[in-house]
């Protein structure tokens, strides 16, 4: 899933994706575009992440819905990414902000891929994943992107993006907590880290308005 998360300053720019000022080095993985003005997750999807992304509120939840138990990623789904905690970062982001957002595929295979919304095809804005179910309505996901100088075409920096999710119940929204981690291309050294909130809603065939 996950984008240029690197929010380095101007004096230490390393050609990874996170350094707001090179907007050229931005890609999957990359939160350069997270900057004043923000751009703010809906308060009400807010709360009801928080609320629901614990896999005991869903056991709670699925008790009076037997059909609950058949419940599964498998799918498409319309993903946020959503900061949180991270409002001593260089520069500061703060909580409620939309640092990536996006469409999911969740595979029966245990692979996952993202096409990103924030993000430009020329510095890379697919990615791609494993994930395994770790408890009733569990999930994690180990998720690696790549971000590319748009400019050069050189590989700018890695990214790992980590996620620990709950499944409603119904099977049609999952939320959970994400941490990204970003490493210099060149050295392999870790020079940046965001966390957060991730929310998504299901993708149906009915589905009109995207």
């Amino acid at each position: 899933m996950r984008r240029n998360y690197r929010f380095t300053t101007i004096a230490l720019q390393l050609v990874a994706l996170g350094a707001l000022a090179a907007t050229a080095k931005a890609g999957c993985g990359d939160a350069s575009n997270v900057q004043p003005p923000f751009q703010f997750a809906d308060p009400q999807v807010l709360v009801q992440a928080m609320q629901a992304r614990t896999p005991e509120a869903a056991t709670m939840k699925a008790a009076a819905n037997p059909m609950a138990l058949s419940a599964n990623p498998i799918g498409m789904w319309n993903v946020q990414f959503i900061s949180q905690g991270n409002t001593r970062h260089n520069p500061p982001i703060p909580d409620g902000a939309i640092i990536d957002f996006g469409y999911a595929q969740w595979h029966s295979d245990g692979t996952e891929i993202m096409n990103s919304g924030t993000h430009a095809p020329a510095t890379q804005n697919f990615c791609l994943g494993v994930w395994l179910r770790t408890g009733l309505f569990a999930y994690e996901v180990n998720h690696f992107a790549l971000s590319y100088d748009a400019t050069t075409g050189a590989l700018a920096a890695k990214v790992n993006i980590r996620e620990q999710i709950t499944l409603d119940p119904t099977g049609n929204q999952f939320n959970g907590t994400f941490t990204i981690a970003v490493y210099d291309a060149s050295s392999g050294q870790q020079v940046d880290q965001l966390a957060g909130i991730i929310t998504a809603t299901r993708v149906t065939l009915d589905q009109t308005t995207p």
